[in-house]
């Protein structure tokens, strides 16, 4: 599968934008991480930007519910497997850089949203790690977003929390426009 299909499967379960605009977010992260890790950013991408493809029809059942669906399309075992460990309910171990990293940047690129849009300017260019540790203290913003998850997957990455809020940022730069982000 290329990334053309991918996003052809993206957009035939998902409708949303902010949907869409998350699974473009967690590509750029994840092609940034492959980037790191000398790993094949296609195949990374791909996973970022089918890791919630069923979560809009089957919100209960995510990310389970998509795995069939994932398998009759011929995604890759190790992107399927990477998108089921990324939700601690499905029991699936994230045994591979590739899972460890779709974990990881799940929860932060959408925190790096919401910190964003607060800002005066909307410019993802211009969040500093001050702002993203002080929103992070205020469990009334953006409450839905797991903190613990955001640093369990750093730590599970085994990167300063720092440094991996700057490398999703800088990464989600790429596609701030695609995202509203750009100010």
């Amino acid at each position: 599968m290329n990334r053309d299909q991918a996003l052809a499967l993206l957009k035939e379960f998902t409708g949303k934008e902010s949907l869409l605009k998350h699974a473009l977010a967690v590509e750029a992260a994840m092609r940034a991480y492959a980037r790191k890790y000398g790993e094949d950013e296609e195949e990374w991408g791909i996973c970022g930007l089918l890791h919630d493809f069923d979560y809009e029809r089957w919100p209960d059942n995510h990310p389970a519910a998509g795995d069939s669906i994932l398998q009759e399309r011929g995604v890759p075992e190790p992107i399927r497997l990477a998108i089921q460990g990324h939700s601690d309910a499905t029991g699936v171990p994230r045994d591979t850089k590739m899972a460890r990293a779709l974990y990881a940047v799940d929860e932060l690129t959408g925190f790096l949203v919401a910190v964003t849009l607060v800002r005066p300017d909307r410019s993802l260019g211009t969040v500093k790690l001050k702002s993203v540790r002080k929103k992070m203290k205020d469990r009334h913003f953006a409450a839905a977003v797991n903190r613990e998850e955001m640093e369990r997957g750093a730590a599970e990455l085994e990167i300063e929390f720092a440094e991996h809020v700057e490398t999703v940022r800088l990464a989600m730069c790429g596609v701030a426009a695609a995202l509203g982000l750009n100010g």
